[in-house]
């Protein structure tokens, strides 16, 4: 399984991270995306490092979404909605609601994990997916 990083597809681009219109493309496109939630005033939105994309929660339940919820208060929001999420900053490993174990980039490993951001030639063949800024690499988008 792939799963795009923030949208992206050809590398970080600032007019894809985490917009949803170009994020419901690539769900129809039966496309896995991790997405950067937040959670502000009551409402859910997506954005890295700030709320930018206001969302309505019924966005987040899509199958091929995989949540990351980006601070506590998003973290509390996002467990009442039925939705695969997680949360993490730096630590090197997390267990998704789904039950995977995301790995932090450049972080050993681990059979059936999901490798996030693999590093060139980085030998993934243990693993149940990768997160890519790059999915055109490994799918036709």
């Amino acid at each position: 399984m792939y799963i795009s990083h923030r949208g992206y597809i050809n590398g970080p681009d600032d007019n894809l991270e985490n917009n949803p219109d170009h994020i419901s493309k690539l769900l129809e496109k039966n496309i896995h995306v991790e997405i950067d939630v937040r959670y502000h005033m009551g409402n859910f939105y997506l954005g890295h490092d700030e709320p930018k994309f206001k969302i309505n929660k019924q966005f987040l339940t899509h199958h091929n979404l995989w949540c990351h919820a980006k601070d506590h208060m998003s973290l509390e929001a996002i467990k009442n909605v039925n939705c695969h999420y997680f949360w993490h900053q730096e630590d090197d490993y997390t267990i998704t609601s789904e039950g995977y174990i995301w790995v932090y980039p450049g972080k050993p490993l681990i059979q059936n994990s999901i490798c996030v951001l693999p590093k060139k030639d980085q030998d993934f063949s243990m693993c149940s997916g990768v997160c890519t800024d790059n999915i055109s690499k490994f799918i036709k988008v």
